[in-house]
């Protein structure tokens, strides 16, 4: 089979500053390197037992939306809030119907997390910032933003303007507390209001919670084939894949499936996404259990 052009997709492609403010906060907090490197050890040995991850207990993680505003526009209203939540739910429990999409070969892959999402708190706050991005500006008081809400027990999102394109943003579990929780550009929040295509179907925030749980993207940010995600059921790429690919997209020798772009941990558009894999949530698991205990 011949291997098959990236597809590029619309100008407006998916844009994450996790990796960004990760690398930043490895500077920044020293103790961040350590926690990580314990959490990847607490992976390794859960990988290495027989889970049956259909009868783990469903965690319901308490959710708190910060939303900072500077026009009307910004300031979302409770059914685009409500949206999103629904879609978190469906793509975290697999029951979103678009996931009759995936190719035959990973159907089988396709795995219910067990984790929900119940909205306990929704909180204000105008600004006078016309943007804000990764450097955690709208996490703090003293920037233009709000501090998260207990970030020990709740999921804090912020939803705000993000500037350059980014659509969102996750801290990875180990980094400080006054920091904790995803951000996300209040164009591609929920399927509402504000959201706009193609990214208004809620699937940046499944994406940056993903990162918040521990999930790296899949092609692990290297362009060379060289990287890996550290999960074994998500096929090595090259790079990310954009737009909406027509499956398969082949790259770094991994035919006749190639990548595994449908996979949420990918930069393709909301509706070309539907599918976490076995051992991405194995690792989500394994951090709720080790890293965020206080959620469960």
């Amino acid at each position: 089979m011949a291997k098959r052009k990236r597809a590029q997709g619309p100008k407006l492609r998916r844009q994450c500053g996790a990796m960004a403010a990760h690398m930043l906060l490895l500077e920044q907090f020293p103790a961040f390197r350590a926690n990580q490197m314990r959490l990847e050890g607490a992976t390794g040995r859960r990988r290495a037992t027989e889970v049956d991850l259909s009868t783990v207990a469903i965690v319901k993680i308490k959710t708190v939306v910060n939303v900072v505003y500077r026009t009307d526009a910004e300031n979302i209203s409770d059914a685009q809030i409500d949206s999103q939540i629904a879609v978190m739910n469906k793509d975290f429990r697999a029951t979103n119907p678009d996931k009759t999409k995936t190719p035959t070969p990973w159907k089988g892959l396709v795995t219910d997390a067990r984790i929900e999402f119940g909205l306990t708190k929704v909180t204000r706050t105008r600004t006078t910032r016309a943007s804000f991005t990764f450097d955690d500006g709208v996490k703090r008081a003293a920037t233009g933003g709000i501090a998260p809400f207990k970030p020990r027990t709740h999921l804090n999102l912020w939803v705000c303007a993000l500037s350059g394109g980014l659509l969102g943003y996750a801290q990875f579990p180990g980094g400080p507390q006054n920091t904790d929780g995803v951000v996300i550009n209040y164009l591609a929040f929920g399927t509402t209001g504000t959201a706009q295509a193609p990214f208004n179907k809620g699937r940046t925030a499944t994406h940056e919670v993903g990162h918040y749980l521990n999930l790296r993207h899949i092609w692990a940010d290297t362009e060379d084939c060289g990287g890996s995600d550290a999960v074994a059921d998500t096929p090595n790429c090259e790079g990310p894949n954009y737009g909406t690919p027509t499956w398969p997209v082949i790259t770094c020798n991994n035919g006749p499936n190639g990548d595994m772009f449908m996979n949420y941990m990918d930069y393709t558009d909301d509706a070309a996404m539907f599918m976490f894999t076995t051992q991405q949530v194995l690792r989500m698991r394994t951090a709720l259990e080790v890293s965020r205990r206080g959620l469960s």
